[in-house]
């Protein structure tokens, strides 16, 4: 009998940690989930109730690591620094080098969840894996720097890699600019929006995310050497946005039939002036070209691959947010035209 795959996330605590361990356990693999300390968070304890074996160990100490992750074919680097850019000039490279020396010591596929942030602020509105990098803030030096990291650990080491760029998160936690932003006032009648409502950009569902770092990992036996693959994800506008959060803000009777969400701008003003002391708003701030700049991540080589994309329509994806989030409950009734 033909034994499960196994598969390593470190950082499976976080918000994308957690849901790429509960997306592996579904498909059938053997998860083993890394994790600082013991604790629970709303993705892990729903992680919790599957087939995952919880790994208390630094992953600093990738020495213990890789003994206890023996038989993993694939690692999973889904840690992450704090907001600010110090803390990922810091934290970053020294995550990446421990999950490649891991990774190496299995002889596993490495698999890294990238972004946009590499392209800076003059991308086009097209983006492909070999769309020209030319990062315009500290994030995006970090970003570019840990891919070529990997392209350098295939090139000497023989490596094998695969990185999945995607949008914005939103789904399966906390941590982004649409639960810090477009819906903690939500249930007053609000929703915040850093820019115009009329520009489109990359925003990425996490749970099919999720699910397309499992598809992918499925195909691992195809993959040598360094490779890049773009999820697509949604393209929305803010407008997007306010209709959606309008229908559900009617069909849970924090607005009446009829009436209109209020939109709430960003004060970058105060932002750009604090800047000098309060580092999360500094590093909102390099990133605002983000929402600014239309964007989309052109998924064809991904679909070549696996066929169509994971993709929840939008509506439901938003409603499983906001369940996550605490503000609607499980089992509430779809967003619907009242």
């Amino acid at each position: 009998m033909q034994s499960l795959p196994t598969v390593l996330i470190l950082g499976a605590r976080g918000r994308f940690g957690s849901a790429a361990a509960t997306a592996f356990a579904d498909a059938g693999w053997n998860v083993l989930a890394q994790r600082r300390s013991p604790g629970t968070t709303a993705v892990a304890a729903a992680a919790a109730t599957r087939p995952i074996r919880w790994l208390d160990v630094d992953v600093q100490d990738t020495a213990a690591l890789a003994v206890q992750a023996r038989g993993a074919t694939v690692v999973v680097h889904a840690m992450n620094p704090a907001y600010t850019d110090a803390a990922w000039r810091r934290d970053a490279p020294g995550q990446m080098q421990a999950a490649i020396a891991i990774s190496r010591s299995l002889g596993a596929l490495l698999m890294f969840p990238g972004n946009v942030y590499n392209f800076g602020a003059t991308m086009p509105r097209v983006l492909r894996e070999d769309t020209p990098q030319r990062p315009s803030n500290g994030k995006g030096h970090v970003r570019a720097a840990l891919e070529q990291r990997l392209q350098e650990a295939a090139a000497k080491d023989g490596l094998h890699s695969v990185v999945i760029r995607a949008g914005d998160f939103f789904g399966s936690g906390t941590g982004s600019l649409f639960d810090r932003v477009l819906v903690n006032k939500l249930v007053k009648g609000r929703i915040g929006y850093p820019t115009g409502l009329q520009t489109a950009t990359a925003w990425a569902y996490v749970p099919d995310l999720a699910q397309t770092f499992v598809q992918v990992a499925q195909q691992r036996a195809r993959w040598e050497g360094a490779q890049v693959f773009h999820f697509r994800g949604h393209d929305l506008t803010g407008q997007d946005w306010l209709d959606t959060f309008t229908l559900a803000a009617r069909t849970h009777g924090w607005l009446a039939p009829h009436a209109n969400l209020k939109v709430d701008a960003l004060p970058w003003p105060l932002f750009r002036a604090l800047a000098l002391v309060v580092p999360t708003w500094a590093s909102l701030v390099y990133l605002r070209y983000i929402w600014n700049t239309p964007h989309t991540l052109d998924n064809s080589r991904l679909q070549a691959l696996i066929g169509a994309e994971p993709h929840t329509p939008l509506m439901q994806a938003a409603q499983q947010a906001l369940v996550g989030l605490g503000i609607v409950n499980e089992g509430a009734p779809a967003f619907c035209a009242v």
